[in-house]
């Protein structure tokens, strides 16, 4: 269903303007070449420090709270795999009850929520819906590498067709995940909530601008991350960020937002280049035939039709009004 969404409280990320603090201190304990705590860097930079964040267990929550220790400079909550978006509605709705009875005074913090792909397309995906469905004002993140990387590299819906994993491996009558990748952006965008997005580190500018509007817009927002990770992927760990450019340079990952039901691709490429060198510098899939990459191919080109008929259809009007320049 298409809306209209005022997003006149947008407040845009130059070169210029960039926030330089990043509510996750250095010496947390991520892998060398970790993308995914770059993204989430990347995230509260656009956010500051008036947010509560909601952390649903996987790689980001171990690597930040050893404890007694905490990389985390502002309010934090540990949560399990299945109720992020449980316990951040929960969050957002105590925030606003303080505020209905006078106990509390002025704008909200943002609530926010960071969970894997495990914790949001399957395990957590019931608490997800029902955020959704119910409009709190909460912006929910998956950072999505593609698999259950902190308890072993174990598939989830979100890995891709064609990737060895430890529960999904590759052999002689076995060509690793054997289904697509669920497409979570779409399955959230169905709940008719007014911003939906892609981003990826490697377009930092693109990621944090989708943040802050995500934080503008009166109800529930989510932004799908992707977020590379080197050990379990099999990839060199100098090259995430290049790793993450390529992703959408091939069209393995479009970047794009839904405003209100209307498509908006942010980064277009003209001339993509071919999905083979996206796959040839992972490990995960080396075993892949010919006649495979040509199939993963067509399933690219398919699905970046797809989005392309969507924009064409329904387009998202262009920024204006109160789009504006941070001081």
């Amino acid at each position: 269903m298409l809306r209209d969404v005022d997003l006149s409280g947008y407040r845009k990320i130059t070169g210029k303007n960039v926030p330089r603090e990043s509510m996750v201190a250095s010496g947390h304990r991520a892998c060398q070449g970790c993308v995914e705590v770059l993204a989430m860097g990347m995230v509260t930079r656009a956010v500051g420090n008036d947010c509560i964040i909601c952390n649903a267990t996987g790689c980001m929550e171990i690597i930040t709270s050893p404890y007694p220790q905490t990389a985390w400079k502002t309010p934090w909550i540990h949560v399990a795999f299945e109720n992020a978006g449980a316990v951040a509605s929960g969050i957002e709705a105590a925030l606003q009850s303080l505020t209905r009875k006078g106990k509390r005074k002025g704008p909200l913090p943002t609530v926010l929520a960071f969970a894997g792909d495990g914790a949001t397309a399957d395990i957590g995906l019931q608490s997800l819906s029902g955020a959704l469905e119910r409009g709190h004002k909460l912006i929910y993140v998956c950072l999505d590498n593609e698999a259950y990387m902190n308890t072993g590299v174990q598939r989830s819906s979100s890995t891709p067709f064609g990737a060895s994993t430890t529960t999904s491996p590759a052999g002689k009558k076995s060509i690793g995940q054997s289904t697509r990748k669920k497409n979570l952006p779409a399955i959230c965008a169905a709940h008719d909530i007014p911003y939906v997005a892609t981003c990826s580190p490697a377009f930092h500018l693109d990621l944090m601008n989708k943040v802050r509007k995500a934080m503008a817009v009166d109800g529930p927002a989510y932004l799908h991350i992707y977020s590379v990770c080197p050990t379990g992927w099999g990839a060199k760990p100098e090259i995430g960020i290049s790793l993450s450019k390529l992703a959408v340079e091939t069209n393995v990952f479009p970047l794009y937002e839904i405003i209100g039901g209307r498509y908006n691709i942010t980064k277009k490429v003209t001339k993509p280049k071919p999905v083979l060198d996206y796959l040839k510098v992972q490990r995960r899939f080396r075993h892949l035939t010919e006649s495979d990459v040509a199939k993963i191919q067509q399933q690219v080109d398919d699905s970046f039709a797809y989005l392309n008929t969507m924009a064409a259809t329904f387009p998202a009007p262009k920024e204006k009004g109160g789009a504006k320049d941070e001081e």
